[in-house]
C-alpha cells in the first residue's frame, strides 16, 4: 500500500508521499514562507495610474500589490462595449475598499498581483461571485457532458456569478453540486459582513495551503494509506474523507520521518552528488540563474561496447533526473548535460524517456530540445522555493561558496528531538546551542520553548556554543539542576 507519512506536530510542517516504497513528493513548510496565493484581503487602493491601467492596492502586507482594469469587478461586469478603450479611472478611484485575491506572491521588489474577481475553490467547483463567466474541465468525456453541466450552470447561477466546474464535479449529481455552491455562497456572504467591519486593510480569509497539498498528494494515488503524528491532522483528514480513507496516528518516540528513513532522503536531496547504477553518477548545481545537471559515467565504464554504456547510463539518468527535479522542487531554467550521443535517433530515445518521467510531475514543464553542444533545455514553472531554499542558507563561514542547514530548520531538529524525550521520567535536558538556534527554537519571550516545556512536561536549558554554524548538542538529561 502507497503511504502519505505527514510530519505535522512542531511549527515546521512536513508530508511525503511514498509510493511503491520509493519516496516520490516531499513537501516542506516553514513559518513565514507560506504563499499568500489565493488569501482574500480588503483592500484599499493607493494609487491609480491611468497609463499603465492599474492600480496599487494596500492591502496590509510589506509592499502594496498590483492590481490590473482586467481584473476588476466593475470591469468584469461592465457591458459597455468601448469598455477596452476606457481608463481603468472609469472603474476605480483612489481610497476605494475593495475585497482582492493575491494571485502571484511578492518577489524582490516586485509587490503581489492581485485580483478582484475573487475565486473561491471547493472539490468540485471554483466559485467567482463576480466572474461572469462559465468553464467545466477540458478532461470531461464529451460535449455532451460539457453542455449539460454548462446548462445547469446557466439555470442556477445569477448573471454576475462565474462557475467552473472541476474534473471531480463530472461524476457528481446535480445536488451535490449545488450544496457546494449554495456553501460557497455563503462563504462570499460571510466575508463580505467581516470586510464591511473591517477598518484597515488586512486577511478577510485565508488558506491552509499545507493541508490543501497534502490533499492533493492524496487525490493524486490511488490505495493510500495516511500516517501522521498530529491527532488533528488526522481528524481533519477523516472530517474532509470520510469515505474510508485509511489513517494511522503514530505516537512513537522517534521522530516520523526518521522512522520511515524520509529524513535520510532529505539528507540526500540536499547533496550535489547522485549516485546511479553501476557507479554513473549526476553532479546537481542549483544557481540562481539555472540549474545544471551533469552526468558522468564514473566507474560504469563497459568492456565491449562503449555506446551502449552511453545509452544505458543516459536513460537511467533521465528517469533519476525527473525524479531529482520533481523532490527537490527545481524550477526555472534546468540544463541536462548528458554523456555525448552519436546519433540524433538516440537522442530521441532520452528525450522521450524524461518526456515519460516527467508526467508523473504535477508541475508545467515545457523540454525545448538539445542544443548544438548535447545539453537538454527544460523549463519547470516556479511557484516556490525549492527545497535547497527552504532548507539552507548561505554559510558566511566560507564566503557564501557553500550552505549549511538554517539556524531555523536546525531549530526545528532540536524541536524535533526532544519530542523522543516526551513521558520520560526526566526533570530537565541541558543543551549547548548556537545563539541563532536558540533565539529560532525559544521564540518571542520564550513563547515556543515554554509551549514545548509544557507540553513534554521538562525543563529546557541552554548554554551558548560558539560553533561557526547553526548547532545543537544534547549535553544532559536527567533530575533538575536547581536546588530544592
Amino acid at each position: 500500500m502507497n503511504k502519505l507519512i505527514i510530519n505535522a506536530n512542531s511549527r515546521e510542517k512536513r508530508f511525503a508521499m511514498v509510493k511503491d516504497g520509493e519516496v516520490e513528493k516531499i513537501y516542506i513548510e516553514q513559518p513565514g514562507q507560506q504563499s499568500l496565493v489565493g488569501n482574500i484581503y480588503l483592500g484599499i487602493v493607493e494609487k491609480v495610474i491611468p497609463g499603465m491601467n492599474a492600480a496599487f492596492v494596500n492591502f496590509g502586507e510589506e509592499m502594496s500589490g498590483f492590481l490590473q482594469k482586467e481584473k476588476l469587478p466593475s470591469y468584469v461586469l461592465s457591458d459597455d462595449e468601448k469598455k477596452n478603450s476606457r481608463s481603468i479611472s472609469s472603474y476605480v478611484h483612489q481610497g476605494e475598499k475593495l475585497l482582492v485575491q493575491v494571485e502571484k506572491d511578492a518577489a524582490g521588489t516586485k509587490g503581489a498581483r492581485l485580483t478582484g474577481v475573487i475565486e473561491l475553490q471547493g472539490e468540485n467547483l471554483v466559485y467567482m461571485p463576480h466572474g461572469k463567466y462559465i468553464a467545466v474541465s477540458k478532461k470531461a468525456e464529451s460535449p455532451e457532458t460539457r453542455d449539460k453541466w454548462r446548462e445547469f450552470a446557466s439555470q442556477v447561477k445569477t448573471p454576475e456569478e462565474g462557475l467552473i466546474f472541476r474534473t471531480e464535479s463530472l461524476s457528481q449529481t446535480e445536488e451535490v453540486i449545488m450544496s457546494e455552491l449554495e456553501q460557497q455562497r455563503d462563504q462570499y456572504a460571510q466575508m463580505a459582513k467581516s470586510m464591511s467591519a473591517m477598518k484597515k486593510p488586512g486577511v478577510v480569509h485565508s488558506r491552509d495551503y499545507f493541508f490543501e497539498q497534502a490533499m492533493s498528494a492524496l487525490l493524486s494515488v490511488e490505495n493510500v494509506e495516511v500516517i501522521t503524528d498530529c491527532l488533528d491532522m488526522k481528524k481533519r483528514i477523516q472530517q474532509h474523507h470520510p469515505e474510508g480513507i485509511e489513517s494511522e496516528f503514530y505516537n512513537g518516540k522517534e521522530n516520523i520521518f526518521f522512522f520511515y528513513k524520509i529524513e535520510q532522503e532529505i539528507e540526500r536531496l540536499l547533496k550535489r552528488m547522485v549516485w546511479l547504477e553501476k557507479g554513473a553518477y549526476m553532479v546537481i548545481d542549483q544557481g540562481e540563474a539555472l540549474t545544471m545537471i551533469d552526468v558522468n559515467t564514473g566507474k560504469f565504464s563497459g568492456k565491449s561496447d562503449l555506446r551502449d554504456t552511453v545509452m544505458k547510463t543516459n536513460m537511467n539518468a533521465a528517469a533519476e533526473a525527473a525524479r531529482q527535479i520533481r523532490l527537490r522542487d527545481l524550477a526555472g531554467i534546468i540544463l541536462i548535460d548528458f554523456i555525448d550521443m552519436k546519433s540524433q535517433s538516440e537522442r530521441d530515445k532520452v528525450l522521450k524517456h524524461i518526456q515519460k518521467e516527467l508526467l508523473l510531475d504535477g508541475r508545467r514543464t515545457r523540454i525545448i530540445g538539445f542544443t548544438e553542444l548535447g545539453i537538454l533545455q527544460l523549463t519547470r514553472k516556479k511557484t516556490k522555493q525549492s527545497m535547497a531554499e527552504t532548507l539552507t542558507e548561505k554559510c558566511w563561514t566560507c564566503g557564501g561558496t557553500g550552505q549549511v542547514l538554517s539556524s531555523e530548520t536546525v531549530a526545528y531538529q532540536l524541536e524535533r528531538a526532544l519530542w523522543e524525550y516526551k513521558n520520560s521520567d526526566y526533570d530537565e535536558v541541558l543543551l549547548a546551542a548556537t545563539d541563532e538556534v536558540i533565539k529560532q527554537f525559544s521564540g518571542e519571550a520564550d513563547i515556543h520553548k515554554l509551549r514545548l516545556e509544557k507540553a513534554l512536561g521538562f525543563k529546557i536549558k541552554f548554554s551558548l556554543s560558539d560553533a561557526a554554524k547553526p548547532f545543537y548538542e544534547i549535553l544532559k538529561v536527567g533530575a533538575s539542576t536547581e536546588s530544592g
